[in-house]
């Protein structure tokens, strides 16, 4: 995988990240969803490092990146410090500005570094996701029946006492799906129960502290700067959800929001890798 790229732990400020850097060109940092790591970006990236330095990091609290001690501690399973480790990330690099985009829970961590650091960020990409004020907002029955692993994860200790006995089987995925090294690394990550745990942390900052974070900004008129384009996946449920997905987004940003939906299940980067590498390009590069 990530042929010609490079692959470091990287101490910061706050956590130690693994990370996969490469190419040439205006930087790109790529943020990762659940319960993934970096490795899902394989066939995108090499795509894009043509046109791009592209950063794959694994999130803090996913895959080998550093977990927070305190597995209570919700504000450092955050995305306002998943925000603060990109930024950090990004600035080791000796990269000011960057192009940012994020799936999944990785779209939450990339919403809110656009938030709070909005001289950073150059372009906004979102991949199937809508901000989880706005998610939690809508919430009923459908959203409930659908989406019920957000408020099962942020219970504590029982969803690790049904994934731990078989990660495998709660978390079901194939090497012909994913690529065997992505799979591999997958694999490694969620039979990792600190890992697991981290994940886990990542849904409980979710419901416990990231939706107040957004409703504090959304009170006080903060919204994202830089354009915003939002790609989401036409076999998964978010239209079925919320209708106009971009119309949910629209209020949280200055200028208009653009998007599209990709004909796809939920793991774009592995399901349809070239179709989202040319709609990243053609959005961040403009060719």
């Amino acid at each position: 995988m990530f042929e010609g790229f490079q692959l470091e732990m990287v101490e910061l400020p706050e956590a130690t990240l693994r990370v996969r850097h490469g190419g040439s060109g205006p930087p790109l940092l790529l943020l990762h969803g659940h319960p993934r790591t970096h490795t899902t970006w394989h066939a995108v990236a090499p795509l894009l490092a043509t046109s791009f330095t592209v950063v794959c990091p694994d999130l803090r609290g996913f895959g080998m990146s550093s977990k927070p001690v305190n597995p209570h501690d919700y504000e450092a399973f955050s995305k306002r410090a998943k925000a603060r480790d990109c930024v950090a990330l990004m600035d080791w690099l000796g990269f000011d500005k960057f192009y940012l985009a994020g799936h999944d829970r990785g779209s939450y961590a990339a919403f809110r570094t656009a938030l709070d650091f909005p001289s950073k960020v150059l372009k906004l990409a979102i991949l199937d996701g809508v901000p989880i004020l706005e998610a939690l907002d809508r919430c009923d029955a459908k959203f409930a029946s659908k989406w019920w692993h957000w408020f099962f994860y942020a219970q504590p200790d029982k969803p690790e006492q049904a994934i731990f006995p078989d990660p495998g089987s709660w978390y079901q995925a194939s090497a012909e799906s994913m690529g065997r090294d992505n799979y591999q690394d997958f694999q490694a990550a969620i039979h990792d129960p600190d890992t697991v745990i981290g994940m886990l942390g990542d849904y409980r900052a979710g419901i416990a502290v990231d939706h107040l974070h957004d409703r504090e900004d959304r009170e006080a008129g903060r919204k994202i700067q830089c354009p915003l384009n939002v790609i989401w996946s036409l076999k998964d449920d978010l239209e079925e959800l919320y209708g106009d997905v971009v119309a949910v987004w629209q209020p949280w940003v200055e200028q208009i929001v653009t998007g599209a939906g990709v004909d796809c299940g939920h793991h774009i980067a592995e399901e349809a890798p070239v179709e989202l590498a040319n709609a990243l390009r053609v959005f961040f590069h403009g060719s």
